[in-house]
């Protein structure tokens, strides 16, 4: 008996030990795969030129203010989700904030895309991709609110075409420049509402 609860606590010695060598490299691999920006970290050191190829720095524009980065597309769920990001760029732009709008899409179509929509904010057109990468995301479209000085205020990933997300935007912006809450949902849904009203009048 002594002889076989030797052996047991020598087979043990052996096996326990394999496996916490095989998990410690298993939960390296996971951490490195999981490595995201978030909420407090410094924003990455960001360039890229816009439509007109003057380099957009990100680190010169958030020394200044507040800087809401949209990494999107012009697919229909966030093109509907740009009114509501056109609102916030109006309602705190005259206290500091900066958009800076990353489309994934070719030049030639933004220049058209930006006219129709009348975008009126700082946009570039990135159609590789590579500026997800350096903001450590995948997701279609991601918001990032970055303080000025350059700390990450927000992170906001996901299309939500209701509005709802971006009303959470705005909430963090108002509090990062110190400024009342726009909500930003109620004055985009109720602008179809008044046009309707105008033209009822004319009747």
């Amino acid at each position: 008996m002594v002889r076989i609860a030797a052996a047991l606590v020598l087979i043990a010695a052996c096996v326990i030990p394999a496996f916490a060598e095989d998990k410690a490299p298993a939960t390296k691999v996971e951490a490195k795969a999981e490595k995201k920006f978030a909420v407090g970290d410094q924003a990455p050191e960001f360039k890229i030129k816009d439509a007109s190829g003057k380099v957009i720095d990100l680190t010169e524009l958030t020394a200044k203010g507040p800087v809401l980065v949209r990494l999107t597309c012009g697919c229909s769920g966030c093109d509907k989700e740009l009114a509501y990001f056109k609102e916030i760029d109006a309602a705190y732009k005259d206290q500091g904030l900066t958009s800076l709008l990353i489309f994934k899409e070719p030049d030639t179509k933004m220049a058209k895309y930006a006219v129709d929509k009348k975008l009126g904010m700082l946009y570039a057109v990135d159609t590789k991709g590579d500026s997800w990468k350096v903001f450590q995301t995948t997701s279609m479209p991601t918001n990032f609110l970055i303080a000025k000085g350059g700390k990450i205020s927000s992170i906001a990933a996901g299309c939500d075409p209701s509005g709802l997300l971006a009303n959470k935007v705005s909430e963090k912006a108002a509090k990062v420049i110190g400024a009342a809450v726009v909500d930003v949902k109620k004055q985009v849904d109720t602008k179809p509402a008044e046009k309707v009203e105008k033209k009822e009048e004319k009747k």
